[in-house]
């Protein structure tokens, strides 16, 4: 070998053909790969070009940019939630300071989320976002796999469903009939009549088989089973339920109110309100207490679940001030 070559370097070659021994390709042909192949730049790795024409509003407002960017936004930092959750649920290790790393990550992701909703509540023109948001018709937030996913992959299904119907059903129960109560589908369904909007129906009709998939994959194994199979001294940690509570309020308690901020910044008017979007019930969906969700309940004591989200109301005096 040329003693031009530094140790270092020669070193790292014997390491490459060993790498590269069993592909069925020498390193020589991988070499004359990375001799011909282009320098990386940063937008050509990002993608650059095709981020930024992603945005395409259906109106000419201005702000239905605005409106378009922040939901694409939120679902990436969904992708990076849900990463973080597979990683939870694949682990092997039962190791309290591995699950508290991803989900300080986790919190850290929904953190931003929360403080970023600025960007819906007062972010955009009220005249201008009554006028576009017809346009969307019957597309609605509320149609976020994403965050369905995100609840799937937390905990049971059983602990999502409507709080009037919770009690009726258990673990044990068959998934496809816990999945028919879930909490949130009652919020696209006419109070009236009981029939589901469009906009439900649309969500069904596309995510349903892919949100079962998911829920009999993690049947057993959702964060709050990985939780609960740990050994005890590592169930017991602090730092870990502590994170465990922050996810939890985070989704289910800060979440919900800063949609809530929204919908009556926008939505409420002196007399009556404005539908949302596919028809949501927005009024009885959202507040945090109707529904009363926690991914983890056996981490939050009886009078905390009584007064589960209690502070919507100040926080909606706060808001509109």
């Amino acid at each position: 070998m040329d003693k031009s070559i530094k140790p270092e370097i020669a070193e790292k070659i014997k390491q490459l053909e060993k790498k590269f021994k069993n592909s069925g390709q020498d390193l020589g042909s991988y070499l004359d790969g990375l001799l011909h192949d282009r320098y990386l730049t940063y937008w050509d790795y990002i993608h650059l070009d095709t981020l930024l024409s992603l945005q395409i509003p259906r109106t000419h407002f201005p702000d239905e940019e605005i409106f378009i960017t922040y939901h694409q936004i939120t679902e990436l930092y969904f992708k990076l939630i849900i990463h973080e959750q597979k990683q939870i649920i694949d682990d092997k290790l039962q190791n309290a300071e591995f699950f508290t790393g991803k989900l300080d990550r986790i919190n850290r992701y929904f953190r931003v989320l929360i403080n970023s909703f600025d960007v819906m509540i007062k972010g955009m023109d009220k005249e201008q976002f009554l006028k576009y948001r017809m346009s969307l018709l019957p597309a609605s937030g509320f149609q976020s796999v994403q965050f369905r996913m995100i609840e799937i992959y937390s905990t049971p299904l059983v602990h999502l469903v409507d709080s009037k119907k919770r009690s009726q059903f258990s673990e044990q129960d068959l998934l496809e009939d816990i999945y028919e109560h879930l909490y949130w589908k009652s919020g696209a369904t006419d109070l009236e009549t009981g029939e589901k909007t469009l906009t439900l129906k649309q969500f069904e009709y596309r995510y349903t088989p892919r949100m079962m998939r998911i829920a009999n994959q993690v049947k057993q194994s959702t964060i709050y089973h990985k939780y609960l199979d740990l050994p005890e001294k590592e169930r017991n940690n602090a730092q870990l339920i502590k994170a465990l509570r922050t996810f939890d309020s985070n989704v289910n308690i800060n979440w919900l109110l800063m949609h809530m901020g929204a919908a009556y910044r926008y939505l409420k008017k002196d007399k009556g309100q404005v539908l949302a979007t596919g028809g949501t019930n927005w009024k009885s969906f959202l507040p945090p207490s109707f529904q009363s969700i926690q991914f983890f309940p056996n981490l939050w004591s009886a009078e905390e679940k009584e007064n589960w989200g209690q502070q919507w109301v100040t926080h909606l005096f706060n808001t509109a001030k």
